[in-house]
């Protein structure tokens, strides 16, 4: 395929209700999505930085910078059949992972279109439908957070992730197993806590968690090791993991028992499948994260979610989760099982909507080839 045209665009689309972690509130959401045209063919991707470098040290300005001046003159003009061949490309220019996985979204995407086949298949799915829960920001109480919690089960979600911070964890887990002592729960620190903080997840061992989500610094894994040979409840690495050979070193020094895969963070789908073979070959088992995708990153994150070792609930919510109204049709729906279907439609298997997006977008540059 002659990749042709590109085009970036930085976006914000408003969330329906504000969204707090241990790193700060989220009231919109800051991505660049990249279209990538070639031989009649548009494909498209989305870039989950965000404004400011909090979850990542990537920015908007950051990947637009590495998009304009490095990965994208890489790839325009040139003929590119395999996405293994765009990543030779620019495999010199070191880091910058989601601006990197943005442009490889759109390159798999146009990619399989030409095909005729599913994302999904392209990736080598084998579900038609992913499970998937929801995942809760702080709240301003632990009633608050119990009435929220209610809605979403009263919605249809099987699996709930909270938000925890240090001096806001360990009474929000009592309040939600009094409140619901069967549902499927997990917490998530993103990287608030320090090793000190150990008898507050020893704590948390008997109430029955799927798992504690880094819940040391998002560069640590030496110290996870420590903390899971004290906990019976398995830790789950995410911010600390951006390439299969850290999944080695967090399996190898038994840092975590479970591994979070988010396509952004690690640099694309390449590398995801990279950890998800290694981990399914060591029986670790993976989900897939999210980072607040409209419906073209939430199309990807569904795709990838149908391989096999994906076996936990992905924070992979519906599309009314967030947003008022999606930027492609059909929005991703829940299903009453508590899954999601997988898009069968060429390549991410929905449609961007122009109007939408061009709303949501506050700047945009185009390229072409000479």
């Amino acid at each position: 395929m002659h990749i042709e045209r590109i085009e970036i665009r930085y976006t914000q689309m408003e969330l329906v209700s504000s969204f707090e972690t241990s790193m700060g509130v989220e009231l919109t959401e800051d991505h660049i999505h990249v279209r990538v045209d070639g031989d009649g063919l548009t494909g498209w991707g989305e870039c989950v930085v965000e404004e400011f470098p909090l979850y990542s040290s990537e920015t908007v300005q950051t990947a637009w910078s590495v998009l304009n001046d490095c990965l994208i003159p890489a790839v325009l003009g040139k003929r590119i059949e395999r996405v293994d061949e765009a990543i030779a490309l620019w495999s010199k220019f070191r880091g910058h992972r989601m601006a990197k996985a943005g442009l490889e979204q759109a390159l798999w995407d146009v990619l399989a279109k030409a095909k005729g086949i599913s994302l999904a298949k392209m990736l080598g799915g084998v579900r038609d439908r992913v499970p998937v829960g929801v995942s809760v920001g702080l709240q301003a109480s632990p009633d608050a957070l119990v009435r929220k919690v209610a809605a979403h089960l009263a919605e249809g979600y099987g699996r709930i992730k909270i938000k925890i911070a240090p001096g806001r964890d360990l009474e929000l887990v009592k309040a939600l197993r009094r409140s619901f002592p069967e549902i499927l729960l997990q917490v998530d620190a993103n990287s608030a806590y320090e090793l000190s903080h150990a008898p507050i997840f020893k704590a948390m061992d008997e109430y029955e968690l799927l798992l504690i989500e880094q819940p040391l610094s998002y560069e640590d894994i030496y110290d996870h090791s420590k903390l899971q040979k004290e906990l019976k409840t398995p830790i789950c690495l995410d911010e600390s993991i951006h390439s299969v050979a850290d999944a080695r070193a967090g399996v190898e020094l038994k840092s975590c028992r479970i591994i979070n895969i988010k396509p952004g963070r690690v640099g694309g789908f390449s590398e995801s499948i990279a950890i998800h073979d290694f981990c399914a070959a060591q029986r670790i088992p993976v989900w897939h994260g999210g980072m607040l995708e409209s419906g073209i990153g939430r199309a990807g994150n569904v795709a990838l979610a149908s391989l096999p070792n994906f076996t936990l609930p992905g924070d992979i919510s519906a599309s009314r989760r967030y947003y008022k109204q999606d930027i492609v049709e059909p929005e991703f729906v829940l299903g009453p099982d508590s899954t999601m279907a997988v898009p069968t439609g060429p390549g991410i298997g929905v449609e961007v909507i122009p109007d939408r997006l061009e709303r949501v977008t506050v700047r945009k540059k185009e390229y072409r080839a000479g």
